[in-house]
């Protein structure tokens, strides 16, 4: 015990010290702004203090048919009311959200509702064709399984022996739900989206899910009230805290099912949509929409960047029809956004193009986490701020996970050090900017020299006719490897592969330019990341160009 003064008779006690959780947002804001609208989905209106009691009812709910602390509800849904009242009803009773990615297959949602424990499952009808099968392959005990029909989608396939509303309908508005005892208790799984094996099952706690959705606000900038459009998945990184957010913000969620890109210009036009965040691909749909979508939307928008390292023609684009872009980066394991490209006033002085190159770095550490760090993997040495040097960037923090479920040895290499390792590699800019250069993974080393994947895709980015690109590794018996691209092109637009190559060599080292590109449709992600590992196998058999 510490002899210090300071140390003697000020002990914890529930006047001065409670555990931090994001369920207090939820409990203020329906105290403080109760007729202030939460939530929109289609027809569909809920102010806070409705949406804070169906919460509440859902909590009583689980309780009464015997989940408790500690135990796993997963939910398969997209963005409708149920998935943002189940981020408050769930862990309200100290049980862990799984938010399921509506994309994978039955093998991948069977595995994880196995290894996660899941003793609930709510549902949504479009995803019965999944579910169903992977329930199927479960051996051991099968979770409850609550159907949420949704007005909004036309189907009302069953796989479960009760919905939604009933089951709200059985619990309590007032129950008495409590804080966590320890803010470190698990308050969400979210499963990587591992390219090969199984993925891992990354636990967050109610201190970090608390600080970062307060940090969403204040690294952002957002003012109170705001609009939020749902375009990115709740299921990702629980919408990388945004629910936690917005109960906190006091704002307005507006949901949306899929995205849509005319839809998302007429609900930002219809509800004044003042934020909303998105991977790369959805602000390249935006960007390449027939103009008259945005006509009659003159009021401010603002969105978050994030996913794979963003292009700076994308930043720019989003940009040049009238939208104000931050970039963000983080990961599944650092509870989504991470660091931010925090702006400088100065920046607005330089030419469009300078300023987007500035606005696509990873940045510098959120409010709300200790450090980012760009070090040597193998001393962990910091690497020199010179812009060049690589580096792993690593975390540390309140905003990195617990560590992986039932998987101690995952956990200890991710910590090594005392780090979270990444796996990106970047550079260190001198003004203390991270930039990302490529994932270890994807870095293409031919005839001895390292290529970034990224450097390669920002050249092809500039080709006015190229919408999105990928690079990937072909190996190369005379070289090792050589970069493959593969291209989708603008509608309406007409590029061949000699025009590519013209234009790389007028932005890139002619060892470089891609020995084989290809225009296709890439490989996606839910959230809209690009899958290179099928990239990576089409690459294998590519002819080469000489």
């Amino acid at each position: 015990m510490s002899n210090s003064p300071y140390a003697q008779g000020l002990a914890k006690n529930t006047a001065n010290y409670v555990p931090l959780s994001p369920l207090s947002f939820i409990e203020r804001t329906a105290q403080v702004y109760p007729q202030r609208t939460a939530v929109i989905h289609g027809a569909c209106r809920f102010t806070w203090q409705e949406t804070y009691a169906r919460c509440r009812r859902l909590a009583s709910a689980l309780v009464q048919h015997g989940v408790g602390c500690g135990d796993t509800v997963a939910v398969m849904l997209p963005n409708v009311p149920a998935m943002f009242e189940a981020h408050f009803g769930v862990p309200m009773i100290g049980a862990v959200l799984n938010t399921l990615n509506t994309r994978l297959d039955p093998e991948a949602i069977a595995f994880m509702l196995a290894h996660g424990e899941a003793k609930v499952l709510i549902t949504d009808p479009e995803f019965a064709s999944l579910v169903g099968p992977a329930l199927e392959r479960l051996d051991g005990p099968k979770p409850l399984v609550i159907d949420a029909l949704d007005d909004e989608y036309p189907g009302s396939d069953r796989l479960g022996a009760i919905e939604y509303e009933e089951f709200l309908a059985a619990g309590d508005p007032e129950f008495a739900w409590s804080l966590p005892p320890d803010e470190w208790d698990a308050i969400a799984l979210n499963y990587t989206s591992g390219t090969t094996g199984n993925p891992k099952g990354v636990v967050y706690h109610h201190r970090g899910a608390y600080l970062n959705a307060a940090s969403n606000i204040i690294s952002w900038g957002m003012p109170q009230h705001a609009v939020y459009l749902w375009t990115l998945p709740m299921f990702h990184c629980n919408g990388w805290c945004f629910p936690w957010t917005m109960a906190a913000n006091a704002g307005i969620n507006v949901c949306l099912r899929k995205i849509d890109v005319a839809l998302i210009y007429e609900l930002i036009r219809t509800h004044k949509v003042s934020h909303f965040c998105g991977a790369p691909i959805v602000h390249g749909m935006l960007i390449n929409a027939p103009e008259g979508m945005r006509d009659g939307i003159t009021h401010k928008v603002s969105a978050l960047i994030a996913g794979a390292a963003p292009p700076a023609a994308i930043i720019e684009g989003m940009e040049r029809i009238g939208f104000d872009i931050t970039h963000v980066y983080g990961l599944t394991e650092t509870y989504g956004p991470a660091s931010v490209c925090a702006k400088h006033p100065s920046w607005d002085e330089l030419p469009i193009d300078r300023r987007a190159e500035r606005n696509g770095r990873q940045g510098v550490r959120y409010h709300m986490q200790e450090a980012i760090a760009v070090l040597d993997p193998e001393t962990m040495v910091p690497v020199p701020a010179d812009g060049e040097t690589m580096g792993e960037i690593m975390f540390r923090g309140n905003l990195v996970m617990k560590g992986y479920l039932k998987n101690e040895k995952a956990s200890d290499e991710a910590f090594a050090g005392g780090w979270f390792h990444t796996g990106d590699l970047a550079v260190m800019h001198p003004d203390g900017y991270v930039k990302i250069k490529d994932r270890s993974k994807d870095v293409i080393i031919s005839g001895g020299e390292n290529i970034s994947s990224l450097e390669v895709e920002e050249a092809l980015y500039r080709h006015p006719a190229v919408m999105t690109a990928a690079v990937v590794a072909k190996p190369d018996e005379k070289w090792g490897e050589v970069p493959a691209a593969y291209i989708e092109v603008k509608d309406g637009t007409a590029v061949t592969v000699d025009d590519i190559i013209a234009h790389c060599r007028e932005h890139l080292a002619r060892y470089k330019v891609p020995k084989h590109i290809e225009f296709c449709v890439l490989p996606k992600t839910s959230t809209g990341k690009i899958q290179k590992f099928v990239l990576r196998e089409q690459a294998k058999s590519a002819l080469a160009i000489d």
